[in-house]
């Protein structure tokens, strides 16, 4: 009861992200919030899962829309927002890397876990990432700002694939084997969707986390060190909210850790608190959210104070 409870409510709060920030989108129309919306989206669809297999049993089809919604998709959305927020930075540096880290990380898996129907799967992995990276590298190098649709280029190739590969997923019929956390046990999955995790998680989660940090460094008072204009105007909330950001991400790219021991509400308990800090930066970050508002009506709940040169756009020179 206190799973489904917790996988209903952290549901509610992406669901409730997802809407703010589609609202957001059709008054700006910035490119970031459509993106984070994806991600938020998915992740309150990948709770929802959770809570109905918590509720009433997990079935083929709900296990496999939580595999690839919740473990491959929705970090990597939220991820790739956060490359959008950041376009006119050199942040893409920092993208590139975790990019080809992403796919270092996919062959040492696949090396760890021996997945016999993988094959060469994760070699190929690794030379797309290493030509995301590079492509995303040079970009950057070239002060183009659109080395974020060269990422998303990726994103999407690797959802598409995703959603393919979990569509013609053959798995065993019947009662699911559950692991300590209440989530159907994943070995039936072929290896080469699988390897698919680490090469979408590992570049979205570190890019949500190291982009929220970098937003907050730019943004704190200090002297100039960096070589492009930080900000027009004066400081903002784009401070702590950034570090809610990061601090979010962090949580839930942790909730397994520290809890093998079957700690279930725990697991949920860290997803929860995690989107909810996620949410909670994204409404307090001017950048994001000029005004918060019930999403689709005029009803303004806040409004910021000053609502020129707030803002405060990150360009490169």
């Amino acid at each position: 009861m206190t799973n489904t409870l917790l996988a209903t409510l952290t549901a509610v709060v992406a669901f409730l992200m997802t809407l703010a920030l589609l609202d957001q989108w059709r008054e700006r129309r910035r490119t970031y919030q459509l993106v984070w919306a994806i991600g938020s989206l998915l992740f309150g669809i990948a709770a929802a899962c959770e809570a109905l297999g918590a509720a009433g049993g997990w079935n083929t089809g709900l296990f496999k829309a939580w595999y690839l919604t919740g473990a491959v998709l929705n970090v990597g959305w939220l991820g790739l927002g956060t490359a959008f927020l950041l376009a006119k930075t050199r942040f893409g540096y920092a993208y590139a890397f975790i990019a080809a880290l992403a796919g270092i990380f996919t062959v040492l898996s696949q090396v760890k876990n021996h997945y016999a129907d993988a094959g060469s799967v994760a070699i190929l992995y690794l030379i797309f990432s290493l030509v995301l990276a590079i492509a995303v590298a040079g970009e950057t190098y070239f002060q183009n700002e659109r080395w974020p649709r060269i990422a998303a280029i990726g994103v999407l190739a690797v959802s598409v694939l995703a959603t393919v590969m979990v569509v013609i997923a053959q798995l065993p019929e019947g009662q699911m084997a559950l692991d300590n956390h209440g989530i159907p046990v994943l070995d039936p999955l072929p290896g080469s969707l699988r390897l698919l995790t680490p090469l979408m998680n590992i570049t979205g989660g570190f890019a949500l986390i190291l982009g929220a940090l970098f937003s907050a460094y730019v943004f704190m008072p200090k002297r100039r060190v960096l070589g492009y204009s930080l900000l027009r105007g004066r400081l903002h909330s784009r401070v702590p909210a950034t570090l809610l950001i990061a601090i979010g991400a962090l949580l839930i790219s942790g909730t397994d850790l520290g809890v093998k021991g079957g700690a279930t509400a725990i697991f949920e308990l860290s997803k929860l608190l995690g989107v909810s800090l996620i949410f909670l930066g994204f409404l307090i970050s001017i950048e994001a959210f000029r005004e918060i508002r019930i999403p689709f009506t005029s009803i303004r709940l806040a409004r910021a104070r000053t609502e020129a040169g707030s803002g405060g756009d990150l360009r490169a020179t």
